[in-house]
């Protein structure tokens, strides 16, 4: 099959168009792209369009083999709730349908009550008007807001939701660098991870917790401030809220400069964490895109 997602040079709709290899009802033509059916409810009923050869259809039309479907994505709007802000943005890739960033620290990847404005979507909605996008922000993978390093954004529902099918199989690979307190090893962590009745915001290995997976890799043992400190490198297997977080300090190796989980602060003011790898199949093209990002040198300084 032929796919491609040119954007629609009238409204920059987002489109897809495929050949049709043997003859069978539309609406399982369409299926085979993974088309949620929430999705193909908006391309029917928002402003979408499906085309066969260049003409309307319903997902009753029957194609054949050697037809082209098209399907143009309906126009998508913001959030009233995300007000669009224009600064720079560290791209490291891009595409029609993924925008990948280097994402600093001291910046939420969206808005809250403690931080309503000046995070990741509130950028990337004004880096998308500013090209004329018509389209949301749609977070793939979100960092806290301290944490430095890769994420990844999705320009369309429909893509979103190809990667939120991906991460569910553990086919989006993450790793993360990290220094944390004392002396670690090299381990599997697999402790279930919940909300802290005490608090809104800290979570904790609790048993009723969902299941949470991570691998820890020592790459050398140092010394900070006097005390003895590991660098190492992360995988997530499972993406759960403060996951590493929660994870190191229930072994005992709080990240350094973690406040909210143990960490020594004194003399860094956030955790020490970063995305250094993000690895997944491109849902369309299926090229697999791996990105790497190298520490910044605020925390590089703390390895010297």
């Amino acid at each position: 099959m032929i796919r491609s997602f040119p954007m629609n040079n009238m409204e920059n709709r987002f489109t897809l168009q495929f050949e049709v290899q043997q003859e069978m009802l539309l609406r399982e033509a369409i299926a085979l792209w993974g088309i949620s059916k929430r999705t193909l409810t908006a391309i029917k009923f928002d402003g979408g369009e499906i085309l066969v050869n260049g003409v309307e259809r319903n997902v009753r039309h029957v194609v054949v083999a050697r037809d082209i479907v098209t399907i143009i994505f309906p126009l998508e709007e913001a959030s009233d709730g995300l007000a669009p802000q224009y600064g720079e943005l560290t791209i490291v890739y891009e595409d029609e349908a993924f925008l990948v960033i280097d994402k600093p620290a001291y910046m939420s990847t969206i808005p809250s009550r403690e931080h309503p404005d000046g995070s990741v979507a509130n950028f990337v909605l004004g880096y998308f008007q500013q090209k004329g996008l018509p389209s949301t922000v749609h977070i793939v993978t979100r960092l806290d807001r301290d944490t430095s390093g890769l994420l990844c954004i999705a320009k369309n529902r429909h893509i979103h939701y190809l990667m939120s099918v991906a991460q569910q199989q553990g086919n989006v690979h993450r790793q993360y660098e990290a220094i944390v307190s004392g002396e670690a090893i090299s381990q599997s962590i697999v402790e279930p991870i919940g909300r802290k009745e005490t608090s809104i915001i800290e979570r904790e290995v609790r048993q009723d917790g969902q299941f949470a997976h991570t691998d820890v890799e020592v790459i050398k043992y140092g010394r900070l401030n006097g005390c003895n400190v590991s660098h190492i490198r992360l995988t997530l297997h499972t993406g759960r809220t403060h996951q590493i977080r929660v994870h190191m300090a229930y072994v005992g190796h709080p990240l350094v400069g973690d406040g909210l989980y143990g960490g020594d602060q004194q003399v860094i003011n956030r955790q020490v964490l970063h995305c250094v790898s993000l690895t997944f199949q491109h849902p369309l093209t299926k090229e697999v895109l791996s990105f790497r990002s190298e520490l910044p040198q605020e925390l590089s300084n703390l390895l010297k």
